[in-house]
């Protein structure tokens, strides 16, 4: 465990990971809605295939280290968290889309779960 926050290396080593994977997820899933909308489809879908390979590069050995440590509910509910951590940034700098109230509710939402998968 690190000794200043009580959360093993494991955590913070799949946290990491999960955050990186989330990056490229996000930009599998969503870029081409505004770098290739003039593109057909499946030109689109082989580029995302491609980014999602190295999504699940990141995705696959975060999962490993933080099931080591954490439940799976407790992966799952940190992965949501990073999506939407990822998500947020995502939207206002890449897509140029504006902030809203409700982001706040959603991150508020999933700190109730993030409270409620923790607590002893």
């Amino acid at each position: 465990m690190t000794a200043a926050t009580g959360i093993p290396p494991a955590v913070w080593q799949a946290v990491a990971l999960l955050t990186a994977s989330n990056v490229f997820m996000t930009f599998a899933w969503y870029a081409h809605l505004k770098a290739l909308n003039h593109k057909p489809w499946y030109v689109a879908a082989l580029l995302s295939w491609g980014i999602a390979l190295v999504e699940y590069l990141f995705q696959v050995p975060g999962n490993r280290i933080g099931y080591t440590a954490l439940t799976l509910p407790q992966l799952k509910i940190i992965q949501e968290v990073i999506t939407l951590t990822v998500f947020v940034p995502f939207v206002i700098l890449y897509m140029k889309q504006g902030l809203k109230l409700d982001y706040l509710w959603a991150a508020l939402c999933m700190l109730g779960a993030v409270y409620f998968i923790f607590r002893e």
